[in-house]
């Protein structure tokens, strides 16, 4: 797909919308120059990301590389899904235009997040163990 394929498509109908109540991890990132904020929420089990869901409140491109990282995180380990980087959000969407680009930082950034947040949970699960 194309940049004029992929991201309305994405814009107009986003894929894993919505919150993950009992979230194995969340992540929150915001850029307060444009005004984006990005949530992700994942779920894991055996190291795979089971389920992963996003809210964003952005511009288009925002909504669009939430969609694309949850596409491109879903069913990954946890490591493999720490590689996504912010030039394979943009690259998977076709590209966005330059004033866009910090669109798909947001979206690797919130998804770096979310499991960073589920680490901690599981060091000081194991913590309580011990």
């Amino acid at each position: 797909l194309s940049l004029h394929d992929a991201l309305p498509i994405y814009f107009k109908n986003p894929r894993n919308v919505g919150e993950i109540p009992d979230a194995d991890g969340v992540g929150t990132v915001g850029n307060p120059v444009c005004g984006d904020l990005m949530t992700i929420y994942i779920k894991v089990k055996d190291n795979r990301l089971t389920d992963i869901k996003f809210k964003t409140f952005g511009c288009g491109s925002a909504i669009a590389t939430s969609s694309m990282i949850t596409e491109l995180a879903k069913g990954k380990t946890l490591e493999e899904a720490l590689k996504i980087t912010r030039a394979n959000v943009a690259d998977s969407l076709g590209g966005l235009p330059p004033v866009k680009m910090h669109c798909s930082n947001l979206a690797a950034d919130a998804l770096h997040a979310a499991i960073e947040d589920y680490n901690k949970k599981q060091k000081c699960k194991e913590g309580k163990k011990e």
